[in-house]
């Protein structure tokens, strides 16, 4: 080979290099450069956080929530000093979204028995927030502060996400003050995590840490696409795996909180499972990989009278594809008691549309006729199919207690769970009406309240 062809291939060689270098420092498509030609995420930032605030919140010393803490002779008899609660103060972030009408969102075990809580803004004003609804089945809260002066965050798009988006995780991690950490998506729609009690996350690699918790998940446009809410992690640091509620879902909450306080959950009346290959197979489903297996349909449900089947698999619901049986719950749970919903559904080797009104989820278990004396005022159901906690307690539920009434005096409160009387398994209404009639007083009653287990002595 001559000097001077040998001389060409080595030029060649360098720029090869330094084409691959320079493709390699390429930022991601849409990321702007600065006056030096350098990739940055600042000016997008500018305008996104002066909306993300830190949530801080003076809540009750947890003793003035026990009903046996505030026994005085359950006190007297386990030694515990006669102390004044203190209150507990904890912080996270929000997002407002609505500058207008002065709405932040944030989590629900943000702000979960707060007596007060003030928001925080980039400009270091304080405002006090009013809570307008929070839902701890999705683990989404409302706030509303005074308007004027606020910067908003615009919704985006996360039915669109892709694995592999990258996406900016803004927050308040451990109280230092608001902090932006970046990463990509790392999955979709993860569900079965046992966080909340309706999940479709978003995953992420985008660093959140507590304090976080209510922060904005937004796409490179500046969107909001989550809101951030929880981790995985030994420790309870990061380690690279976050969760964020996906706007999608989060709208729905925010506009039922915004008309009623609260979510009025709906059914459908079916319980579904995950569409597999297997399945698809002797359903004789061809190029079907996700949906969800209608296996049973209760009588005189709104599925019923849409005329759903057993083995019907459902697909889409409202225009957005069902990928298995979680979406189909999330989907029927956020949808508004009374308003219909349009379900795609492959029966055999035909595509139908099935229109429900949805029904309401929770139906009160009738006790008329039945004395229950030593739970007067009290509402009894059992836990049904599409309650969130189904299937994974047993027990029955405390629907609703009568102000002043024997049972609210003893302690009881709404949405507890009862699952024992002296020492008696209850696993649902009918075997709690036995034990009331049958056991004397005084009646020990274990009962599950959110996360702990408590037990109530009525005399």
């Amino acid at each position: 080979m001559s000097h001077t062809r040998c001389l060409q291939s080595i030029l060649f060689a360098a720029l090869l290099a330094v084409t691959a270098v320079a493709h390699a420092a390429s930022p991601p498509a849409g990321v702007p450069l600065d006056a030096r030609g350098m990739p940055t995420l600042a000016p997008m930032l500018k305008d996104v956080t002066p909306a993300v605030v830190n949530i801080s919140v003076l809540s009750r010393d947890p003793a003035e929530s026990n009903p046996l803490l505030r026994d005085p002779f359950f006190r007297r008899f386990f030694n515990i000093p006669d102390e004044k609660a203190q209150p507990q103060q904890s912080a996270g972030s929000g997002v407002i979204v609505d500058a207008a009408r002065g709405l932040v969102l944030t989590n629900n075990h943000v702000i979960k028995d707060a007596q007060e809580v003030m928001v925080t803004l980039k400009d270091r004003r304080q405002l006090k927030a009013r809570l307008v609804g929070t839902d701890p089945g999705t683990d989404v809260a409302l706030l509303r502060i005074e308007p004027g002066g606020l910067s908003a965050l615009k919704f985006g798009d996360s039915d669109a996400l892709n694995v592999g988006d990258f996406v900016v995780a803004i927050g308040n991690p451990f109280g230092i003050g608001q902090t932006v950490t970046s990463g990509i998506v790392s999955a979709l729609g993860r569900t079965g995590l046992g966080i909340e009690g309706y999940e479709e996350f978003i995953q992420t690699d985008a660093s959140i840490n507590p304090g976080n918790s209510g922060g904005a998940l937004v796409n490179l446009k500046g969107e909001l696409i989550g809101i951030n809410t929880a981790i995985i992690g030994p420790s309870g640091g990061n380690v690279g795996i976050g969760f964020a509620i996906p706007v999608s879902m989060v709208r729905l909450v925010m506009d039922q909180l915004l008309r009623f306080g609260e979510v009025k959950r709906g059914k459908l009346g079916v319980t579904t499972d995950d569409l597999t290959p297997d399945l698809a197979s002797k359903l004789g489903l061809s190029g079907i990989n996700e949906g969800a297996v209608v296996v049973a349909i209760e009588s005189n449900s709104p599925a019923s009278k849409a005329g759903l089947r057993k083995n019907d698999v459902v697909v889409a619901a409202n225009g957005r594809a069902v990928r298995n049986s979680a979406d189909v719950r999330n989907r029927i749970g956020l949808t508004p008691i009374g308003e219909e919903v349009d379900l795609k559904v492959m029966r055999g080797g035909q595509t139908l549309q099935v229109r429900a009104r949805i029904g309401e989820l929770f139906s009160t278990t009738s006790l008329a006729g039945e004395t229950i004396p030593q739970l007067a005022g009290a509402k009894i159901a059992n836990i049904e199919q599409g309650m969130p906690m189904f299937g994974e307690v047993q027990g029955a539920i405390l629907t609703a207690i009568e102000n002043n009434s024997p049972a609210a005096r003893s302690g009881l409160q709404p949405g507890d769970i009862i699952y024992g009387v002296n020492r008696q398994r209850i696993r649902n209404v009918k075997e709690l009406l036995v034990a009331l009639r049958t056991d004397e007083r005084p009646l020990r009653i274990a009962l599950l309240r959110g996360e702990y287990r408590l037990t109530l002595t009525i005399r």
